[in-house]
């Protein structure tokens, strides 16, 4: 295919290549054509013109498919609006001529409609320059149409359209000729060709004006007789059309020539009389209409009403947003007129059709295109609307005159008004949220009372909607949801009496309770019982009156449904009074219910069976809610009730014969509920009673009524999705879901409303609940309960076996279906049977070990193959998904091919349509549950039976299903697969190039195949070769190919493909061409194809983010009348981030709004710090629209009072910010952007958080602390919000922002930060979140912000800190008076997470006040890398502890109760669960009994900076405060009494108390859900602040000696500790983990030494006083007991994990692992020294039994090479133990020492890895710290001599010079037992050594730093020695150092390690010769010669004395003769 990128065609190799690689080339080369054109240059085009015109002529009657003619005809008009025009005329005469052929064979075909399309398209690009010739085209055209097919008349309109779009205003004169020839085909019977008149008719509209002013009526009619029949897309562009219409003839355009001033206008009443007349009398005639209206018939479709209702839509989107604000009440009252005529009122499913469309108008203008505040006045207008119909109903009710009193008819009209208009004010509301509260501050507005007066309504439909309205304003304003059920149980107590009153507050107060669903923060838990006692008022009085039984009934049993919804921690405590409900509403026995036959009448059946299904509604929620509360129990108290009412089906037929239709309506009730019930319980609690149930679920489903109403939707849950999406267009990735789902599958049954069934008023859904009439769900509850008990009817006692009971049961069907007679019957016969058989095999599926026979099987089989061939393609859906379940159950394989064998022939014998459509969809689906296809012979069979049919062009359904099983074999063959993928290709590129774009149904499964294809192959797309190659560009050109289609569905198909093959093979998709084209389809109006292509998008910027946004930014390549949304386009303005940010505010799915923010979390990823200015802004300008308002709880006088605090942020008005009317919810996601740009910015450059960086690189960069100022700004608007959503992202961005720019430094005034100039804007976006209507999570977030604030040492003044911390005192004062005056507006648990917000913030200033911990400081110096990020010391500090106890102090008494109190509720609460008795009965200090479970997470957030806090306190008073009892506290908080009475805890003594609270903190900690058992998701602050606790408390001296006194306690401290160093690699954890391991240590010590010095003060003898210390009693260290090993073992484990050459194991487990030992970082130095500090003081703890000198010694001998001066310190330490010198223990000390001292003296075969030195220098440690019992064994004396010469032997002067340091500490030894030996062994060598030093003359330093170290140890041999042989060592000393000095001669020529060995020699000299004057004589006068070599060195030394010192003279200067005064004083 590179042959094709070329300017000319290729003709000799597109003659080598056969027909279908031919029109591939030739496409292929198109489309390179249409790419190249633009590009190339004019004069090669015009130079190549002829000859590409001659080329593309010869393709034009080669007959090309659809998409090749697309590509031909834009080429040509592109080439001759590029090249030379004047030629066009010819082609247009060729085109005209092909037009006007009378050849009609259908192999000409393609190419007349190639010449049309061809013709349009020059007349488009050339427009007028073709001169008046466009009259002759356009009349051929409609010649032509008269007698052409539905394809030529598609193309004809489509060609029309675009001559009028090139020709603009000079189609004048055919503008009538085109209308009249699109009337007719806008009413085709070609669905395409009225999308494609729509269009033309559309274009038209631009300059005919006759359409909007003369012609206005007519078309609107015609468009009514459109919309009848049509389907989606024709609806979509027929009501664009209309409404575009409708707009121009409101607000006229330009009108053309000089008929500007006869244009008539039209009102926007008159238009919207023209769309209610078709809504009301459809698009017949007027007589016809007529002749209706006096039938009393309405002809009107829910088509026609469905497109009205769409048309209006586009009619108010046209005018404009800001006509809508003018004039939304106008459009409110038009509206409302449809919904209330009596035309559209006639029956149930006519009204509500109408409600529903009317409330889609509503919806889709008021709620999307209206911004909050335009919102917030539709709302009060909306209001109004209510209150003025609501008076409209009462006046008649006041007045008494039969003129005014009230008929039927004003109620069935105002009813449904009424309806639509709460329905949409529930909707704004919702959708305002928090915002809406505007609405009930006004007065004026009173929307509360207006909607709630609306309960008392007579309808029910009207009941419901006002209940559900206030649900909507429960969920968007939760603080109103508690007063609102208050309101209404007050009502419904007060007007008991009335039916209206009961039905209408029962229903609000159900809704209401639905609502807590969405209500994070709940309703008080005492809701519950006042719920559920209205409930049992309602049905116990429900018998006292017959006019209100059923009401009363009803309302009680849906109280007691809403109930249920609050879930099991509600309901748990009500659960036996609502059994006992429950049993009460049935039978005590099933003979009690036979009995009852016999008694009441019709009203009494009526009553109790509302009950019962009433009950059975209650179960079931019972069920879905409260799952945890189900148990064996409660299932068998229920058993009676449910066996009664299985029983009571037997009566139903003659009680229905008996009673009538009163009692048939109501029975339907009861089974449809008592079917859903049992689906939900297991069949085992019923299956005595599957005989019953059987019976009646058969006769449910064969019931002429019941299967002829359900019909369709029967077998809508058992269709595969996959299957789903051939049968038509997915509803649900429509705009236009809400009306069209009326129309698809199942819309016989009617239209769901809220009044069919009331109890889903309670539901969890946002969306109004819209439930089908009870005759059609009943159906499918029996279809879905047989299906759950099929499975179990082996195991019925009743059946025996399975296949007994299932013949049986089989068998009675057939009884049962005998009966059924006549022509009507015989389909739903077969519906039922599909249905019940299908979801039997559905369950039987999923059911293990169970076996069907084969006579069962063959029962199956026989009814599922007649239903293949059945004409309705749901049904043939069902009939293939049940074959191909059947298959899988009978699990054989001779039954699979076989059934694959029945359809095989079928297929080749078959010819009618229906039979080959449903056994092609069988080979596919037979597949889907065959675990792959094994065979592949059974493939390749299969496969060219689905090839023989997708050919099949005379039947395009055919086609379509082949196509569609085709995709699905593709897709389950996998790798068996590739040797068929060629020839699939060759087959999916012919048919994309040859199927008519009227087909889309094929298109669409062309594309599923294509998507299966690229996913068969998968990463085998990237290799090379000619053969993926040419697959690669297969997949290319069919995506191209669908690309360029009309239908939207087929676009997002090519999407998909493009994403799949870019997944696979990303460096074959032309990116930079596929994003432009995305950004485009990205606004489209079509919702499928925006979701595709932000999904293609979202997988782009995972990969390419950076490159996608520059791609974005592109010239877009719009495709000429491409369907893109108005004013979306705003790529080039905003870039592609604004786009996205416009489109998440626009968008209501879930699943495109979650792949929005997806998106630009990938590019917040990616090019955040490159473009940090661009989001900034955007950022910014999102969150500054509607900014402009006060923040909530801030008044006017507030304001004035506070204007220094927010004076640099007065919000900017709404018109400054590019975006307008956006959501909150969008503007909260632009919040947290802003905290993800700064998390990015964190790990990037340093100079983001140090403004001195960044200004000195701000001319290159831009860096995130330039734009503090925005950040602040940012935050302060979104936290000042009016909406909570938006409040909470605010502060928390506030919370990111303050942390991590609190340490910022401001260069200019050093000694301050950079965020102390923002204090005033803190405070004041601070301020509004603790007023008293603020929601308890906003106050709980704003909490932690102004600990934060306060503890980031920002503020250096105590005043200026004095604003935040009176927010802090002001909340706390509201908790302690929350806990007098509980709250009444949410749930119990939001006062504890409130409070306890209050106490943790509180505890984070009080800890900053405090200080942190040692270690923290010292963590710091090593983990924090130097650097500017750093931050300077030279920073003030902020405010210091004392100023900030200051604080503090004046609360903390209040503040410590409540926190132990706190602390004591969070250790009951974190209990196991066997101890949850333990628990008080009225709860804790700060949650109630009832919120047990939503109170835990709260504690669980709040507990570690609590504890910290504690702890610090408890350390600075010493644990010696008395607990005077708590302070402005409701009831005593006592924590220490640990759940005893407060008399008996206020008798404690002070020591009880202490121990109580020590215990308290212990347990805390060592909680199981904290330190004792680690989870990976507790936070990493947590734990250290509980680990700084601890350390707090060992700070103490009377905690340290309780804990040291209790050694279990000890020994599980540190098994904890060990266990959070096994399970956390932090650190700062592991090092406060040291460090508290060390305390526990020195607790230890203290309590060992106190044990001491208390048994040495008794009067006993020395040798009877007990050694203390571990080991003593045990007679060693016994693990799990002994605290000294726990240490070693904790220790150890921090050793092995650092140095892991320690442990040989661990070497030798790893693979490859090199011996050599790797570096150790500063962090992990550190905590390798803690860990041998702590190990140093181990042995003072142990007895001499202990015997852990052993390993310790070890261990740290082989530390030496790691960690020197560490590891001898703890050497020496351990062998200066104390038990060295004790007189019971020196012996043994002595002994264990001695077995030690081997390993010390052996060098390199045991050591090898410790270096000489380090080795000598513990040898020689041990020599002088051991006791002299040890050293002075010979053996080892000799070794260690042995090793000192060694040493000394060395080539390394530095070995040498450390041997001779040692030596020198030897020879001072005051023990003669260690230093004579060593004297004598090694005193010669020495004198040796340095006596030869004068021969080598050292040459380097070290060599003469090791001369040097050798003199020091001779000199300190000559003090050592005895006074008699001093003199001798003297005199030899002496001359060694003489021998040192150079001559004059030779000093002037020595090197300057001679010169540093002669000058300290004769310093030495000239320092010991004074000591001995008499021997020094001596010496001198012996020997000459070193007399003379001395006197020569002193004489040169004092001659460069004295040179150096005239040098250092200064020169004498004169002084000035001026003195200037220096002191001012």
């Amino acid at each position: 295919m590179e042959k094709a990128h070329s300017l000319l065609l290729n003709e000799e190799v597109c003659g080598q290549l056969g027909e279908h690689q031919k029109a591939q080339f030739i496409f292929e080369w198109l489309s390179f054509l249409k790419k190249l054109l633009p590009a190339a240059d004019r004069a090669d085009i015009k130079h190549n013109q002829k000859r590409l015109v001659e080329q593309l002529m010869v393709v034009l009657i080669g007959s090309p498919g659809p998409p090749t003619r697309q590509l031909l005809a834009q080429c040509l008009s592109l080439l001759y609006r590029l090249g030379d025009p004047f030629s066009a005329s010819l082609a247009v005469d060729k085109c005209n001529d092909i037009i006007l052929s009378k050849d009609d064979s259908p192999s000409f075909l393609p190419t007349r409609l190639a010449a049309i399309t061809c013709l349009g398209a020059i007349y488009e690009q050339l427009g007028r320059l073709l001169g008046n010739t466009f009259t002759v085209a356009v009349g051929n055209l409609l010649k032509m149409m008269k007698n052409a097919e539905s394809q030529g008349r598609y193309e004809i309109m489509l060609s029309i359209e675009k001559i009028l779009r090139g020709l603009g205003v000079s189609a004048v004169p055919c503008h009538r000729d085109i209308y009249k020839a699109a009337r007719f085909c806008l009413t085709d019977r070609s669905m395409s060709v009225r999308c494609a008149a729509a269009r033309c008719l559309l274009e038209l509209q631009r300059e005919a004006v006759f359409l909007w002013t003369s012609e206005l009526e007519n078309v609107a009619t015609l468009c009514f007789r459109a919309f009848e029949g049509s389907n989606y897309n024709v609806r979509v562009m027929v009501s664009k059309f209309l409404g575009t219409v409708l707009a121009a003839a409101i607000v006229p355009r330009q009108a053309t020539g000089g008929m500007a001033e006869h244009v008539k206008r039209t009102s926007f009443a008159e238009a919207m009389e023209l769309l209610s007349g078709g809504f009301l009398r459809g698009g017949a005639s007027f007589l016809r209409a007529s002749g209706d209206m006096l039938k009393g018939t309405s002809s009107v479709s829910k088509d026609i009403r469905v497109g009205i209702s769409q048309a209006c839509v586009v009619l108010v989107s046209c005018l404009g947003s800001e006509w809508l604000e003018a004039n939304f009440p106008a459009l409110v009252a038009q509206v409302l007129e449809l919904a209330s005529h009596p035309r559209t009122t006639q029956t149930a499913s006519d009204s509500a059709c109408s409600r529903r469309c009317v409330s889609f108008i509503l919806r889709a203008t008021l709620g999307t295109m209206l911004g909050p505040k335009a919102q917030v006045a539709a709302a009060k207008e909306l209001c109004s609307l209510v209150g003025k119909q609501k008076k409209a109903l009462d006046a008649p009710v006041s007045d008494c005159s039969m003129e005014t009193r009230l008929n039927v008819a004003d109620v069935a009209a105002s009813q449904h008004t009424l309806v639509c208009v709460l329905q949409e004010l529930g909707s704004l509301v919702q959708g305002l949220g928090s915002s809406a509260d505007s609405l009930l501050q006004e007065p004026s507005a009173g929307a509360l009372d207006t909607v709630t007066s609306v309960l008392l309504h007579p309808s029910a439909s009207v009941r419901l909607a006002a209940a559900w309205c206030l649900r909507c304003f429960a969920v968007a304003l939760p603080a109103h949801l508690s007063m609102l059920v208050d309101r209404c149980g007050e009502r419904l107590n007060a007007l008991r009496g009335s039916s209206e009153a009961v039905a209408g507050y029962s229903a609000a107060i159900a809704a209401l309770l639905g609502a807590v669903q969405h209500c994070p923060l709940g309703v008080p838990h005492a809701k519950g019982k006042v719920v559920l006692s209205l409930a049992e008022e309602l049905l116990r009085s429900a018998t006292q009156n017959s006019r209100l039984s059923i009401h009363r009934t009803q309302g009680g049993w849906l109280l007691l449904s809403a109930l249920m919804t609050l879930g099991g921690a509600v309901v748990v405590h009500h659960l036996p009074r609502v059994l006992l409900l429950w049993k009460c509403a049935f039978p005590l026995s099933v003979q009690e219910l036979h009995t009852e036959r016999s008694r009441g009448d019709a009203f009494t059946w009526h009553v109790a069976l509302e009950a019962r299904a009433g009950a059975l509604c209650a179960m079931k929620s019972f069920f879905l809610y409260c799952r945890d509360l189900v148990n064996e129990e409660v299932i068998d108290r229920l058993h009676t009730p449910l066996a009664c009412a299985v029983a009571l089906l037997t009566q139903f037929p003659a009680l229905i014969r008996s009673y009538g239709n009163q009692i048939k309506n109501v029975a339907t009730t009861f089974r449809w509920r008592l079917y859903e019930v049992l689906t939900l319980i297991p069949p085992k609690t019923y299956e005595g009673h599957f005989g019953t149930l059987l019976k009646q679920l058969v006769s449910d489903l064969t019931v002429v009524e019941n299967s002829v109403s359900s019909g369709l939707m029967l077998l809508l849950p058992f269709c595969h999705p996959n299957d789903m999406s051939v049968l038509g267009p997915p509803v649900q990735d429509t705009d236009h879901l809400f009306l069209e789902e009326q129309l698809h599958h199942g819309s016989s049954v009617g239209v769901g409303s809220l009044e069919c069934d009331p109890f889903t008023i309670c539901k969890k859904s946002l969306d109004v609940p819209v439930p089908l009439p009870a005759a059609c769900p009943v159906g499918i509850a029996a279809a879905q309960l047989f299906g759950v008990i099929f499975p179990h009817i082996g195991a019925s006692r009743r059946y025996g076996y399975s296949l007994k009971g299932k013949l049986l049961q089989l068998s009675f069907y057939c009884q049962c279906v005998s009966f059924c007679t006549g022509q009507n019957c015989f389909p739903i016969t077969r519906l039922s049977k599909i249905t019940l058989s299908s979801f039997a095999l559905q369950h039987l599926g999923c059911s293990p070990n169970v076996l069907v026979s084969e006579h069962v099987c063959r029962l199956g089989l026989g009814l599922l193959l007649r239903a293949l061939e059945s004409s309705d393609d749901l049904l043939r859906c069902t009939a293939a998904e049940g074959l191909a379940r059947l298959v899988q159950v009978a699990n054989d394989s001779a039954f699979s091919v076989s059934t694959m064998q029945i359809s095989f022939e079928k297929l080749k014998t078959a010819r009618d349509a229906m039979s080959r459509m449903g056994h092609a969809l069988a080979l596919g689906t037979l597949y889907r549950y065959m675990g792959g296809i094994g065979s592949p012979q059974h493939l390749s069979a299969c496969l060219g039976i689905l090839f023989t049919l997708s050919q099949d062009s005379s039947s395009p359904e055919v086609q379509m299903w082949a196509l569609h099983s085709l995709s699905l074999v593709i897709d389950l063959a996998g790798p068996m697969y590739h040797a068929h993928v060629e020839p699939t290709f060759t087959l999916v590129l012919r048919m994309l190039l040859t199927v008519p774009p009227a087909h889309v149904e094929v298109l669409q499964s062309l594309g599923r195949c294509l998507s299966a294809l690229i996913t068969a192959l998968g990463p085998d797309l990237q290799g090379e070769g000619p053969l993926l190659s040419a697959l690669r560009t297969s997949c290319l050109v069919g995506c191209a190919v669908m690309r360029e289609s009309h239908d939207c569905l087929v676009q997002a198909q090519a999407i998909t493909s493009l994403q799949q093959l870019h997944m696979f093979a990303p460096r074959h998709v032309n990116v930079a061409n596929l994003v432009p084209c995305l950004c485009v389809n990205m606004c489209s109006s079509y919702l499928s194809l925006r979701k595709a292509a932000v999904a293609c998008l979202r997988q782009l910027t995972q990969r390419e983010a950076v490159e996608v946004s520059d791609y974005a930014m592109l010239p877009l390549d719009l495709k000429v009348g491409c369907d893109v949304r108005p004013s979306d386009v705003t790529i080039k303005e905003r870039g592609l981030e604004g786009a996205l940010f416009i489109l998440l505010d626009q968008e209501m799915d879930p699943q495109l709004r979650q792949d929005i923010q997806e998106i630009l979390g990938h590019m917040l990823s990616s090019v955040t710090v490159a473009r940090l200015s661009h989001w900034l802004k955007l950022c910014k300008d999102v969150l500054s629209v509607s900014a402009c308002t006060l923040p909530p709880g801030v008044t006017r006088e507030d304001e004035k009072e506070q204007a220094d605090d927010d004076s640099i942020f007065t919000c900017k008005s709404e018109s400054s910010s590019p975006f307008i009317n956006l959501r909150c919810s969008t503007r909260a996601f632009a919040a947290e952007c802003v905290c993800r740009i700064i998390s990015q910015c964190e790990n990037g450059d340093p100079a983001h958080f140090h403004m001195a960086l960044a200004q000195d690189f701000v001319v290159l960069r831009y860096f995130l602390v330039l734009h503090l100022a925005d950040l602040i700004c940012m935050a302060f608007m979104a936290a000042t919000d009016h909406n909570s959503q938006l409040r909470m992202s605010g502060l928390h961005t506030l919370l990111v922002i303050i942390r991590k720019f609190a340490a910022v430094p401001e260069p200019e005034f050093p000694g301050h930060v950079i965020l102390e100039q923002y204090q005033a804007n803190v405070g004041a976006a601070l301020r509004p979140a603790f007023s008293a209507d603020t929601p308890p999570d906003v106050t709980a977030k704003a909490c932690q912000v102004c600990s934060a604030w306060i503890s980031s040492g920002v503020v250096s003044d105590l005043g200026d800190l004095r604003r935040v911390h009176h927010l802090l005192t002001s909340s706390l004062i509201r908790v302690q008076a929350a806990k007098e005056v509980p709250c009444q507006q949410y749930n119990e648990s939001t006062t504890t997470m409130e409070t306890l917000a209050v106490l943790k913030a509180w505890a984070e200033v009080y800890i900053a006040a405090e200080g942190s911990p040692k270690s923290k400081d010292r963590l710091a110096r090593f983990m924090e890398p130097p650097g500017p990020s750093t931050v300077e010391e030279s920073v003030g500090a902020g405010l210091t502890g004392d100023g900030l106890l200051k604080l503090v102090q004046a609360d903390l008494p209040t503040l410590s109760r409540l926190w132990l109190a706190a602390l004591q509720d969070y250790a009951l609460l974190t209990l196991p669960q066997e101890y949850a008795h333990w628990l008080p009965a009225a709860g804790g200090a700060f949650y109630t009994a009832e919120t047990v479970d939503s109170a835990r997470p709260h504690y669980c957030s709040a507990w570690a900076p609590i504890l910290h806090a504690t702890a610090l306190w408890l350390k600075s008073t010493g644990f010696i405060v008395v607990d005077d009892g708590p302070a402005n506290l409701s009831r005593p908080v006592t924590p220490t009494s640990m759940g005893q009475s407060t008399s008996l805890a206020s008798i404690q003594s002070p020591e009880d108390v202490n121990t109580d609270r020590l215990h308290l903190i212990l347990g805390t900690a060592f909680s199981p859900h904290f330190l004792c058992s680690p989870h990976s998701d507790a936070q990493m602050e947590d734990i250290i602040s509980c680990l700084h606790a601890l350390q707090s408390l060992l700070d103490v001296p009377w905690p340290r000696s309780k804990i040291s006194n209790d050694q279990a306690l000890s020994v599980e401290l540190l098994s904890v500790l060990h266990r959070l160093i096994v399970t956390r690699e932090s650190a700062s954890i592991q090092l406060a983990v040291l460090e508290l391991v060390h305390q526990v240590v020195c607790a230890a010590q203290e309590h060992v030494k106190e044990k001491r010095h208390s048994a040495e003060g008794e009067p006993a003898e020395k040798e009877t006083l007990p050694e203390f210390g571990e080991g003593r009693d045990t007679g060693g260290l016994v693990p799990g007991k002994s605290l000294v090993f726990g240490a070693l073992q904790l220790c150890l484990c921090i050793l092995v994990r650092k140095l892991p050459q320690l442990s040989p194991k661990l070497m030798g487990s790893v693979p490859g692992h090199s011996m050599q030992p790797q570096p150790l970082s500063h962090s992990d130095c550190t905590l390798v020294s803690a860990a041998l500090s702590i190990l140093s003081d181990l042995p003072s703890v142990c007895s001499p039994e202990g015997r852990i000198i052993r390993p310790l010694v070890a261990l740290t001998t082989a530390l030496l090479s790691a960690l020197l001066s560490v590891a001898l310190q703890v050497l020496r330490v351990l062998l200066s133990s104390p038990m060295a010198h004790a007189e019971k223990s020196q012996h043994a000390w002595a002994h264990l020492l001695a077995n030690l001292s081997f390993p010390f003296t052996l060098a390199e075969e045991v050591h090898s890895g410790v270096n000489e030195v380090s080795l000598l220098t513990a040898v020689t440690i041990f020599l002088l710290s051991a006791s002299a019992k040890v050293t002075t064994v010979s053996s080892l004396q000799t070794r260690c001599i042995a090793k000192f010469k060694g040493c000394l032997q060395s080539k390394d002067p530095v070995v040498v010079s450390r041997t001779y340091q040692l030596l020198q500490s030897l020879f001072q030894s005051a023990a003669a037992d260690v230093s004579v030996p060593f004297v004598q062994a090694l005193g010669g060598t020495l004198v040796e050594h340095l006596q030869a030093a004068e021969k080598r003359q050292p040459r380097s330093t070290d060599e003469v730093q090791a001369v040097l170290e050798g003199v020091r140890a001779l000199e300190a041999l000559v003090s050592a020695a005895e006074e008699e042989h001093r003199a001798q060592l003297t005199a030899v000393l002496l001359p060694i150092l003489i021998s040192f000095l150079l001559d004059e001669n030779a000093l002037s020529l020595a090197s300057l390690p001679a010169l540093t060995l002669h000058k300290c020699a004769l310093q030495d000299l000239m320092r010991i010769g004074p000591q001995h004057s008499s021997i020094f004589k001596a010496i001198m006068a012996s020997s000459p010669s070193l007399k003379a070599r001395l006197q020569s060195a002193v004489k040169v030394n004092q001659e460069s004395v004295k040179a150096r010192s005239a040098l250092g003279q200064p020169h004498c200067k004169t002084s000035p003769s001026i003195q200037l005064k220096t002191n001012f004083l």
